[in-house]
C-alpha cells in the first residue's frame, strides 16, 4: 500500500504516519558500535563541522541524522524490536547532515579541509550520500533516547496493522543538537523507517 501524501524531510507528527519523504543529499561518515561512545560523538562533530561549512549561506544550523542497521548474519529485526534483539555494540551506523543538492565530493573535500579540527582523522571516509525519495513510517519522539523503545513500539504496531515491513536502515533525525551532557527531556527526534 503506497501513500500519496508527501512530507517535508524535517517534519513528523506526534502520532505514527505513513508518508513519502523527499530525496535528500548528505555529507556522511560510517561508524560502528553503540551510540554514545567517544567515537560516536567525534564522528557527529566531524560531519556537523563539514556540513556547517557547506550550508553557511543558508543561515541554518546543520541537523544531525543517523541511520542504523545490523551486520549481515544478525538476527532479523523489525521496527518495534530494533534495539532489543541484537547487541547494541554490533550496530553499524552512518552519521548524516543535509547539504545542498548538487554538492560534489570535491565540495565536501574542500569543506573538510576548511573545517579541519580535532574531530577529523585520516581514517574517516567522508562522502556525499543520497537517500532517495521513499515510503516511510515515522513518528516524532519527545524526550530521552532511553524512552524510544515505547515510541518504536507504537510505530511498529502502526506499520504491522498496515501490512508494512521495515525495508532499510532505521533513521533518526535529531532536530535538536545534543552532546553527551545535554539534558534529554525536551529533545525532539524523528524516528523513521523505510517500508515496503
Amino acid at each position: 500500500m503506497l501513500t500519496t501524501q508527501h512530507t517535508d524531510h524535517l517534519q513528523a507528527a506526534d502520532d505514527p504516519e505513513h508518508v513519502r519523504t523527499p530525496a535528500v543529499t548528505y555529507v556522511a561518515v560510517l561508524g560502528g558500535g553503540a551510540p554514545g561512545t567517544d567515537e560516536f560523538y567525534r564522528k557527529k562533530t566531524l560531519v556537523t563541522d563539514i556540513a556547517d561549512q557547506l550550508t553557511q549561506a543558508t543561515g541554518s544550523a546543520p541537523v544531525e541524522e543517523i541511520q542504523y542497521w545490523y551486520p549481515e548474519g544478525s538476527e532479523p529485526v523489525e521496527i518495534a524490536d530494533f534495539y532489543s534483539v541484537n547487541p547494541i555494540s554490533s550496530l553499524r551506523y552512518r552519521v548524516l547532515s543535509q547539504i545542498p543538492t548538487g554538492t560534489t565530493q570535491e565540495d565536501v573535500d574542500a569543506a573538510r579541509a576548511r573545517a579541519a579540527g580535532a574531530a577529523d582523522t585520516a581514517s574517516d571516509e567522508v562522502t556525499v550520500f543520497i537517500v532517495p525519495e521513499q515510503d516511510v513510517v515515522q513518528v516524532m519522539h519527545h524526550g530521552p533516547f532511553a524512552e524510544e523503545f515505547a515510541t518504536l513500539g507504537r510505530l511498529g504496531e502502526f506499520a504491522r496493522q498496515r501490512g508494512l515491513r521495515r525495508n532499510g536502515p532505521h533513521h533518526e533525525v535529531h532536530l535538536d543538537a545534543f552532546t553527551r551532557s545535554t539534558p534529554q527531556d525536551t529533545l525532539r527526534t524523528i524516528l523513521r523507517d523505510p517500508v515496503a
